[in-house]
């Protein structure tokens, strides 16, 4: 189990302690209560995922590949610094900590 800090969209901060295995997408649409719905499942096709990272851990990430760059672009709230789909991130034990905030809904 890991940890995770979420800020949801009306500004509300709570933690959660999660399984830390797969997409993280899965863990804020199932374990974390619902907070992205994560309606393609998980292939960066619909951008209901997408987070922003808070900035401490934005280097701690694996790099933006071309499919989420390309999905990331098309959002109307997307941020070059902070954003990421949470379905292209991996929730292993070095997420330990992480904090995000969750994208207005688009």
């Amino acid at each position: 189990m890991i940890r995770i800090t979420v800020e949801d969209r009306n500004g509300a901060v709570s933690d959660h302690e999660i399984k830390g295995e797969g997409p993280l997408m899965f863990a804020l649409r199932d374990e974390a209560g619902g907070y992205v719905e994560g309606i393609c499942g998980g292939c960066a096709t619909c951008g209901s995922c997408h987070v922003f990272i808070a900035e401490e851990w934005r280097d701690r990430l694996p790099e933006i590949g071309d499919y989420e760059a390309a999905m990331l672009d098309m959002l109307e709230s997307y941020d070059a610094a902070a954003s990421r789909l949470s379905c292209q991130i991996e929730a292993g034990p070095e997420l330990d900590g992480l904090k995000l905030k969750i994208a207005p809904e688009e």
